[in-house]
């Protein structure tokens, strides 16, 4: 069965304030706008998602309300995963592998390095590293998530900020 799986950067956040706790930087004014130029490129090319999964960091999760909000898709149905905050691939990799199966498109927002890392290994190839609330869109022929360890997929498109 072929799946898409949809890996997304946050969106531009603050400098962190004197003390502030990396975890807590919020988006810019410019970052808000470039979550939903994300979230209009993912609703223009893909349609819809059955699932979004954020890291639990305020500028991931407010990228992911403001691409949700573009793709119709409903924001209490947003998954927050712990884990996701600064996650290696590996983390990635096993928390994707646990999706139902009746899930056929994932976008995932989350945090670099383990996000370029996850579409390296994924697809083969050598992309760039992920620019704030760039994404990468990764076709996977997977009969179930758990196929994810040990399968890999095409690069099917990509998005950086105009």
């Amino acid at each position: 069965m072929q799946r898409l799986l949809v890996i997304c950067r946050h969106a531009e956040p603050n400098d962190p304030f004197p003390l502030q706790p990396d975890f807590e930087r919020e988006l810019t004014k410019n970052g808000q706008h470039q979550a939903r130029i994300t979230g209009k490129w993912l609703r223009d090319t893909f349609q819809k998602v059955d699932a979004i999964l954020s890291s639990p960091a305020p500028r991931a999760g407010l990228t992911a309300r403001l691409v949700a909000e573009k793709l119709y898709f409903d924001e209490d149905r947003i998954e927050y995963e712990p884990d996701f905050y600064n996650a290696r691939e590996s983390v990635l990799v096993n928390i994707l592998a646990k999706l139902p199966d009746h899930l056929t498109r994932v976008l995932l927002v989350g945090h670099n390095p383990g996000i370029t890392s996850l579409s390296r290994t994924l697809t083969g190839e050598h992309v760039g590293y992920l620019d704030p609330a760039g994404a990468y869109a990764i076709k996977l022929e997977l009969a179930t998530w758990q196929e994810l360890h040990v399968t890999s997929g095409k690069l099917e498109a990509e998005f950086t900020q105009p």
